[in-house]
């Protein structure tokens, strides 16, 4: 791919700063960047590297004048070199947080026994809080805090990590009053950390219970928004790595040739993050954690710290640190708003086009390509889903952390066989793709998206609205097509479903029930390749999504 930091600047001079919209919302940029003292998985990466990568971040980030978050792990924190490093930056623009790894000293220093194979361990039994007894992490968190604020002054505002249990944050919050907290974005397997189903990046109020599952009432939620992290591709991140054990990464981190380290993919992702439509807000984490080195993202950083800065300047992005972010989100949200990215028009030579929709109650994707729309991704959302590691620790190297499936086109997939809910019609009498044209996408009202799809098989538009529980789908048409949505997986695809009845389908997973209902329209099972189909009633389809006790 071709284009630099030139090209980079003229794209950045023709974008709009409105969404689509009523009102523009906020664009909100978080630069974060966590250090490691060691990196024991390649002998060339020295402490000595890992540290002038972290000088680099901080140079190049002033060089713009940008602010942003510095994620400390412990050993890095008792390490002269970083503090004397950080404290000379201006507090008004840089912040100094918690990086929540769990590195050899900080368990030594609470009196308990290392268990990792090197000083610091990346395996979810030793490297992660999921790994102790919720008794034992509270001394870990006693100890970072005491010697923080020793270094400091105060204690950190934010704490971020791949993942943080839900005893761990909720103690965070209590005792030390953390505002913010950041984690990985959705995976499955990548680095044996799987995270799948949850709230699409953006930021959410966690359930007491499970800091990966968004809550649904206030009280059952712990009140510091958690953002997710890396910037995922909203198109092509997704479906990495379909039919093999982990994914692949195509996310705005800087080290990725086929990400956040090349130009073309890097003005398309800042293009249609400034123009795609969003509700409430919308929130891209950028920054690398300095054990890929200065030589691997140095391109990458380069290129994008200018760029950011150019939106600023502006007015198209505003730049925060993570607790900026985090005390905007908590004065303006009392739960987890309604939120959507958007992708109007994909990298050069693609069709392809998206919507991301997340509510504390359920996310859902719809990808058009070819000329056809797919329900992607539907996940269900339920606060009295505990964790597996509420109470207990990991027993093996892997942590999963998942939510309630209801189309998932990831793990229903082979390469074979895409899973995902289609849009069909009786065409010349064969059922056949509905095909149309390119999707506009509005904010409806507050927490309300509408897409209206023109299509071409017959004279109409789909409508679907979509707010925090409900999706609608009305075809507008004088005429009188048959049309209907089939959901199709992969032949061994482990589905939830327990039985489907004209109104609703029932499922069950991880022991929790819930179910699909049908407001408008009748589910049916066709065929025995059809897991099953929805048709209209009155032209209209319309979806909600129950919890079962």
């Amino acid at each position: 791919m071709k284009n630099g930091l030139m090209s980079a600047f003229v794209l950045v001079g023709l974008w709009g700063i409105s969404c689509h919209g009523v009102e523009t919302q906020p664009r909100i940029v978080n630069i974060i960047n966590f250090v490691r003292l060691c990196e024991p998985r390649d002998e060339r990466i020295t402490e000595d590297v890992l540290y002038q990568t972290v000088v680099k971040q901080v140079e190049v980030m002033r060089q713009y004048n940008l602010r942003g978050t510095f994620l400390l792990q412990y050993d890095a924190l008792l390490d002269t070199r970083y503090q004397t490093l950080l404290k000379q930056l201006p507090q008004e623009s840089f912040e100094i947080g918690a990086w929540w790894e769990i590195p050899q000293p900080l368990v030594e220093n609470a009196g308990m026994t290392w268990r990792g194979r090197f000083p610091w361990d990346w395996h979810a039994d030793v490297g992660f809080s999921t790994g102790y007894s919720p008794t034992e992490r509270e001394k870990l968190v006693d100890v970072y805090m005491r010697d923080f604020k020793r270094i400091f002054g105060v204690y950190p505002k934010s704490v971020g990590s791949w993942f943080i249990d839900a005893h761990t944050l909720k103690y965070l919050y209590e005792k030390y009053h953390i505002i913010a907290s950041c984690n990985c974005k959705d995976q499955v397997g990548t680095d044996g950390y799987t995270m799948w189903g949850g709230y699409w990046n953006q930021a959410y109020y966690p359930s007491r219970l499970n800091s990966y599952m968004p809550a649904q009432h206030v009280e059952n939620q712990i009140p510091v928004p958690i953002f997710r992290m890396l910037g995922s591709d909203p198109i092509r991140q997704y479906d990495q790595g379909i039919g093999s054990e982990r994914q692949g990464v195509i996310t705005l981190e800087p080290v990725y040739r086929d990400g956040g380290g090349d130009a073309t993919w890097v003005n398309w992702f800042f293009r249609e993050f400034v123009q795609g439509e969003c509700l409430a807000f919308a929130y891209v984490q950028a920054g690398q954690e300095n054990s890929f080195t200065w030589n691997g993202m140095a391109k990458g950083f380069e290129l994008q710290m200018p760029l950011i800065a150019k939106l600023r300047d502006s007015n198209q992005v505003q730049v925060q640190t993570l607790s900026e972010s985090g005390q905007w989100f908590r004065e303006r949200y009392r739960v987890t708003p309604a939120t959507s990215v958007t992708v109007n028009q994909d990298l050069p030579g693609s069709d392809r086009k998206t919507v991301w929709f997340n509510s504390r109650f359920y996310r859902t994707n719809i990808l058009w390509e070819e000329g056809t729309l797919r329900f992607r991704d539907i996940h269900v959302f339920d606060e009295g889903l505990p964790s597996d590691y509420l109470t207990e620790r990991v027993q093996s190297n892997e942590c999963h952390f998942f939510t309630l499936p209801v189309i998932d086109g990831y793990l229903w997939s082979t390469r074979e066989n895409i899973a995902g809910l289609r849009l069909k019609a009786v065409i010349d009498g064969t059922e056949t793709l509905v095909q149309g044209g390119d999707p506009n996408i509005t904010q409806l009202k507050p927490g309300t998206l509408r897409i209206t799809w023109p299509v071409t098989s017959f004279q109409g538009a789909f409508v679907i609205d979509i707010d925090e529980r409900n999706i609608k789908m009305t075809l507008q048409t004088n005429e009188s097509p048959d049309w209907f949505l089939d959901l199709t997986t992969a032949p061994k695809a482990d589905l939830p479903f327990t039985a489907v009845t004209p109104q609703r389908v029932t499922c069950r997973f991880k022991d929790r029930n819930y179910a699909i209902v049908l407001e408008q329209g009748e589910f049916s099972m066709p065929d025995k390749d059809i897991a099953f189909r929805i048709k209209p009633a009155n032209n209209t389809v319309q979806l909600a999504f129950e919890l079962i006790d």
